[in-house]
């Protein structure tokens, strides 16, 4: 039996102008996980890691390799940019194009209370309705290819895999979605009520044997809880 480890990078810069890099409590995050695979071992078990092409995946593996050891953190590292993140850009302004000008939304959203809740109210509006259907033309990435191109992802890693071996993947909250959808059975309507739970640096665990991938555990993040400090767990 094999092992994939999804791991949600550790949290971007929301509100930003460029989003797709680490805050200082994302470098933390990362950092606290590379860590606990050491106290716990693991880390003598991911000969191969996985990024994104984001920037927030490549400096999540770094900040958690960093945090090894270095004679354990001798690897082979891939990139694949089948576990990139939806264009939550693209979607957001499809919705509320007025948000192209970066003044407008950073006026908007200091005229929220609370930020994050505000914000989260109007991107799931968008998000749904990317994900209906109905105005698929739209988005150069419509849902259904989204999650094709996630699925397919899922397929390639597994081709890699030998028996009994373990991969570490550095992806971000949708595609760990989309892939435990599929896993589940979940309905679309559904699936982003699974992605808005999802902590920065969480781990999900799926098992690998032939012809069949199931699901061990979703979302961990005991490297978070192990430190005492509940300021450690976000979800943006």
């Amino acid at each position: 039996m094999s092992s994939i480890y999804l791991v949600r990078h550790g949290q971007a810069s929301f509100g930003a102008a460029d989003y797709d890099q680490l805050s200082e409590l994302g470098v933390r995050q990362s950092a606290l996980l590379g860590q606990w695979l050491v106290k716990t071992g693991q880390d003598q078990n991911m000969p191969l890691l996985v990024t994104g092409s984001h920037r927030r995946h490549q400096q999540s593996s770094k900040a958690c390799l960093e945090a090894m050891p270095a004679t354990t953190a001798e690897r082979q590292i891939l990139h694949d940019p089948g576990f990139d993140e939806f264009d939550h850009r693209q979607v957001l302004l499809r919705y509320m194009p007025q948000f192209a000008d970066h003044a407008v939304f950073a006026e908007y959203m200091a005229q929220q209370e609370p930020r994050g809740r505000a914000f989260q109210k109007v991107f799931a509006k968008a998000v749904a309705r990317w994900v209906s259907g109905d105005f698929d033309s739209d988005y150069s990435e419509p849902w259904p290819l989204f999650k094709l191109r996630c699925s397919d992802a899922l397929a390639r890693l597994q081709e890699r895999l030998g028996q009994g071996q373990s991969v570490w993947v550095f992806t971000s909250g949708g595609p760990i979605s989309v892939i435990c959808q599929q896993l589940l059975a979940i309905p679309d309507r559904q699936v982003f009520e699974l992605n808005w739970s999802l902590v920065n640096t969480g781990v999900t665990k799926l098992l690998c044997r032939p012809g069949r991938v199931s699901l061990s555990y979703l979302n961990s993040f005991a490297h978070l809880e192990s430190a005492c400090d509940p300021g450690l767990v976000s979800y943006r």
